[in-house]
C-alpha cells in the first residue's frame, strides 16, 4: 500500500519547558522523508486560547486538529497515513482516520499513558490526556487499546489504566496482545512516542524516562504487532532537539528516528 506522511508541526498541545523544539523536530524529521509523498500541515503561530475547556492552548489545537483531519480525509482509501508529529495530540486525527479502514486496536508505545482529563492533568497540557480523549469520545475502546514501554503515570492515570482494564505488556508480549484483539474488522494503529526509547537513545524529547525500550526491542514489537493485523496507520510523536546539540547526537538521532519510520511504513 501506499504510504503518505502528515508532518505537523504542533507545539501547542506540549507541557515541556522546549515545547516549541517540536516544531523543528517534526521540521528535521520532515527533510528526511519522500518530497512526493509528504504533506506539511500548517499550525498557528499563536499559542491559543483554552476556550473555557480547561486545555491550555485548545484553539490552536483545535485548529490542527480540523486542518490534519481535512489532509486526511483526501487520502485514497488505500492509503496508509503516518503522522509526524509535533506533540502526542496529533494522534486524534490520524486514528480518526485509520477508524474509517474498521476497528483500531491501538499500540501505545509511549512512556507516558496520557490518560488525563482536563479534570485530573496537573498540567492542562492535551499531549497527556490524548488516550483518554480518544477512549471517552468512542473513538477507541479501552478494550482495544495495549500499552508497552508506559513506565511513568500518574496517580490518576494510574487509576484510570486499572478501571478501563489496558495492559503494559513487554515488547516479547505484545504480538500475542495484540493478535488476541484481532478481528475480521480490525486494523492496527501504531503510535510512538520517541520517549519510549531510553534516554540514551533518545534523549531529544521533552519529558524522559529512565529505564526505556531499547531499538531493538521498539522494532521487534512493531513487526510482531503488524504480523498480527494489517496496518491501518500510524504515527511518530514528540522529537524536540535541543538548539545547541551536538551535531553527532543529532546525526544518531536521526538515524533512529528513521529506523522507527522504516518499521512502521514498510511493506
Amino acid at each position: 500500500m501506499m504510504r503518505r506522511f502528515a508532518v505537523v508541526p504542533q507545539w501547542q498541545g506540549s507541557g515541556a519547558a522546549r515545547a516549541m523544539r517540536l516544531a523543528q523536530g517534526a521540521e528535521a524529521i520532515a527533510a528526511d522523508l519522500p518530497a512526493r509523498a509528504t504533506e506539511v500541515i500548517e499550525v498557528p503561530l499563536e499559542a491559543g486560547d483554552a476556550e473555557g475547556t480547561g486545555i491550555h492552548r485548545y484553539s490552536s489545537i483545535r485548529l490542527v486538529r480540523e486542518r490534519l483531519g481535512r489532509s486526511l480525509a483526501d487520502l485514497e482509501d488505500g492509503e496508509i497515513a503516518v503522522v509526524v508529529g509535533g506533540d502526542c495530540g496529533v494522534e486524534y486525527a490520524g486514528v480518526e482516520r485509520a477508524a474509517r479502514r474498521g476497528r483500531v486496536v491501538l499500540l501505545w508505545a509511549d512512556a507516558h499513558a496520557d490518560l488525563n482529563t482536563a479534570e485530573t492533568s496537573p498540567s492542562g497540557a492535551y499531549h497527556g490526556m490524548v488516550l483518554r480523549d480518544m477512549i471517552d469520545s468512542g473513538l477507541v475502546a479501552a478494550s482495544d487499546v495495549v500499552m508497552v514501554g508506559v513506565r511513568a503515570l500518574d496517580d490518576a492515570e494510574a487509576d484510570a489504566a486499572e478501571r478501563f482494564g489496558i495492559p503494559t505488556v513487554t515488547p516479547e508480549q505484545l504480538g500475542a496482545a495484540i493478535a488476541g484483539r484481532a478481528g475480521d474488522d480490525a486494523v492496527l494503529y501504531v503510535h510512538i512516542d520517541l520517549d519510549v526509547l531510553d534516554p540514551a537513545i533518545m534523549g531529544s524529547v521533552g519529558f524522559a524516562e529512565p529505564f526505556g525500550l531499547s531499538l531493538d526491542e521498539l522494532i521487534g514489537a512493531v513487526r510482531d504487532a503488524r504480523a498480527a493485523l494489517p496496518l491501518g496507520g500510524a504515527g511518530i510523536t514528540e522529537y524536540a532537539p535541543a538548539a545547541d546539540a551536538d551535531p553527532e547526537l543529532l546525526a544518531d538521532e536521526a538515524a533512529t528516528i528513521l529506523r522507527v519510520i522504516a518499521a512502521v511504513s514498510s511493506d
